[in-house]
């Protein structure tokens, strides 16, 4: 231990427990022939836990913190040893960072890519030394001035290569250091205003960075995902990662359909008008779910709040998409969740994280049961059930006709009836398992 978490005990499963205890998530429970643990594959996030000051719009940092402000070496490697401590009292198996979070920028392209690697090092010793995997790792394109017109959206060709430039730096990082996934967020791949704004070019810029990311993965041998996560606006007016349905377009529109996958936040998908669950549903249904974000929004404010997640009833029809569609491969949860300004000790921000393990371990265990039990499946599959008859499915046959389908329905007198989708019982439902 460093000294910053040194007063906190590793935490252990005690549902009983007075002290910093998880009261629910038991790691080691078997649900549906798998650990907890497997299912859950939780991440903390080292931007929020690590980097964040307390500051807001209208006031400055209120943490302090030995490493901060982070911007020497010293303070960067100090601060990497403190986050393994971390790790070990949460027992999470993954972590994720941004390049920018764990070393300070340098002078230079070539001085940034050294002191990424130099505490890339630290990193691995600490994680060969029994410390937790990485989940993903990625670039920060988007907090200096350079980005402020994006990354590779940006009018200056210079800017384009920069941030090309940045990314292979932080992949050959990643692949070093084993992570499982690679991700992409264009925070500032959008437009203020359609009146400077070229959008066909963007796009086009947009969609041939990501096949050279892709490239480039297959070059050096990199096994994990890509993943792009969307977000509809914040700090852009618009980004062109709205939402996994514009996601999708673009990765068609590219090619890269089978190649990338999408990390949903939650956040982000409220603040592009739909539910968590929908994001996670419509992204299997289209073969790129890749990994989640788990947070939650202030439900008084317009904006990304990250907070961490306390809604069970919530999370268990995140975890239901998520089961149904057949769990994680190389994604995980990723808490990218900050605490309060006010919430000032090193306690507040290891049970936090124990409070959100607690309750997406809730949200996942009642989400086994409703597949487990199917009485959910089985009222979709009765819903359904009339498409399962030969004359149903030749509709949807490649020699079918609009004529011919017209044809048949007036030779034989159709004048269906619907039939009630029964919304109502079935919320009723969910609610016996949270």
């Amino acid at each position: 231990m460093t000294g910053y978490f040194d007063a906190i005990p590793p935490l252990t499963f005690d549902p009983d427990a007075d002290g910093p205890a998880f009261r629910h998530y038991d790691p080691d429970r078997m649900v549906m022939g798998k650990r907890l643990a497997d299912h859950l594959r939780f991440a903390a996030a080292w931007w929020h836990s690590f980097c964040w000051e307390g500051g807001d719009p209208f006031g400055g940092r209120t943490f302090e913190r030995p490493w901060f402000p982070a911007d020497t070496m010293d303070l960067a490697e100090r601060r990497v040893d403190a986050a393994f401590d971390f790790f070990r009292i949460l027992g999470a198996p993954f972590f994720c960072f941004h390049d920018h979070d764990i070393r300070p920028e340098g002078a230079s392209l070539a001085e940034s890519r050294d002191r990424l690697n130099r505490v890339a090092d630290r990193m691995g010793e600490r994680m060969a030394d029994g410390g937790p995997r990485l989940l993903w790792g990625t670039a920060n394109l988007f907090s200096n001035r350079r980005y402020m017109a994006g990354a590779a959206t940006n009018p200056d060709p210079d800017v384009f290569a920069h941030a090309a430039a940045t990314v292979r730096d932080c992949l050959d990082v990643t692949h070093r250091l084993g992570g499982e996934n690679y991700v992409l967020w264009g925070g500032r791949e959008g437009y203020e205003t359609l009146l400077n704004t070229d959008l066909g070019r963007e796009l086009d810029q947009m969609g041939r960075f990501l096949s050279m990311v892709v490239e480039y993965k297959h070059r050096i041998g990199f096994k994990g995902t890509i993943l792009i996560e969307p977000k509809p606006q914040e700090p852009t007016k618009h980004q062109y990662d709205f939402d996994v349905a514009t996601v999708y377009g673009l990765l068609k529109r590219c090619g890269l359909e089978t190649e990338v996958k999408v990390n949903i936040e939650q956040g982000h998908a409220i603040l592009a008008g739909h539910s968590f669950e929908h994001e996670i549903a419509l992204a299997n249904a289209l073969g790129i779910f890749g990994s989640i974000d788990m947070n939650r929004n202030d439900p008084q404010s317009g904006w990304d709040t990250d907070q961490f997640p306390n809604n069970v009833p919530d999370v268990t029809l995140a975890y239901y998409e998520i089961l149904r569609g057949g769990g994680f491969t190389t994604g995980g949860t990723n808490f990218d969740a900050k605490i309060r300004r006010q919430s000032l000790d090193p306690a507040d921000l290891v049970m936090a994280h124990a409070g959100a393990m607690d309750v997406c371990a809730r949200g996942l265990t009642a989400a086994a049961a409703m597949l487990e039990d199917d009485r959910l499946e089985a009222a979709r599959r009765d819903r359904y059930a009339g498409w399962d008859r030969p004359d149903a499915r030749a509709m949807l046959d490649p020699g079918a006709t609009l004529d011919g389908i017209a044809d048949r329905a007036s030779a034989a007198g159709l004048d269906p009836h619907p039939v009630s989708g029964r919304q109502e019982i079935l919320e009723n439902l969910v609610n016996r398992y949270v």
